[in-house]
């Protein structure tokens, strides 16, 4: 998951952007984006996403930007990529799709257009070639309610390590949270916001989704590498994914 700066946030608690990147992160009462880099805990590494190693998310894809690990994404239809708004502006957008080891397998694809929602954490990009596979399904409103317990996908940090680029996870891992409520993203937008579950989003998960009964209905924003999390709610920007994507 990402490293960003933090910020302050609900609680007085900072979250930041999941991405590897350092970018400005105007946060949300859920915090700091996603992708800002985090700051080492004073007590030495801590256990940021837990969770366990999934087995089985062929919608999966490992954003690169110019050819270093940033972000987590998922295809939605054959040439479609969704993913964080904060994650695509280094641009050399590359992604492995439909493998659960982001360094072999899956299929590899380029980013030959972007599109960014203005009011939100959300970005489509459009890929070189058609990709077949498995998509994942998008949600609508009503596919997430409060107490809910989600799961959330990202091959970000595994430890609050300092430059979270050096602890990410090889292989994909998962984590329950659960959801506490509406909030805001890195950008303002729509949001939902989890506690903990069994883990924790962490620098190099942002963008990845989160899955409500099969169905994805977040994109990894921010978090504060300890007890919170916000996605942007995917639910909630459906017409402009369906104007862009088609799906």
């Amino acid at each position: 998951m990402r490293i960003s700066r933090l910020v302050p946030a609900l609680a007085a608690t900072a979250l930041a952007v999941l991405g590897l990147a350092p970018t400005a992160a105007a946060q949300s009462a859920a915090g700091a984006r996603a992708d800002a880099p985090a700051v080492a805990s004073t007590n030495g590494p801590q256990p940021i996403i837990g969770g366990g190693y999934a087995s089985n998310a062929p919608w999966a894809a490992r954003l690169f930007s110019n050819g270093r690990q940033t972000c987590s994404a998922s295809i939605i239809a054959p040439t479609w990529i969704l993913t964080a708004k904060h994650c695509v502006s280094g641009g050399g957008l590359s992604f492995r799709i439909g493998s659960l080891d982001q360094t072999s397998g899956g299929t590899l694809a380029n980013g030959v257009s972007v599109y960014n929602h203005s009011g939100s954490d959300l970005s489509l990009v459009k890929l070189d070639r058609s990709v077949a596979g498995t998509y994942a399904r998008l949600g609508n409103p009503g596919s997430v309610s409060v107490n809910q317990t989600v799961q959330v996908y990202g091959w970000g940090a595994t430890s609050q390590c300092g430059s979270e680029i050096n602890c990410q996870s090889r292989l994909l891992k998962v984590a329950n949270v659960v959801v506490t409520g509406g909030c805001r993203d890195a950008y303002q937008g729509q949001a939902i916001c989890a506690r903990r579950g069994d883990g924790i989003t962490a620098g190099g998960d942002s963008g990845g989704p989160m899955m409500a009964n099969g169905v994805q209905v977040g994109v990894a924003s921010t978090s504060d590498r300890q007890t919170t999390t916000a996605y942007t709610n995917v639910t909630a920007y459906r017409s402009w994914i369906q104007s862009v994507a088609g799906v």
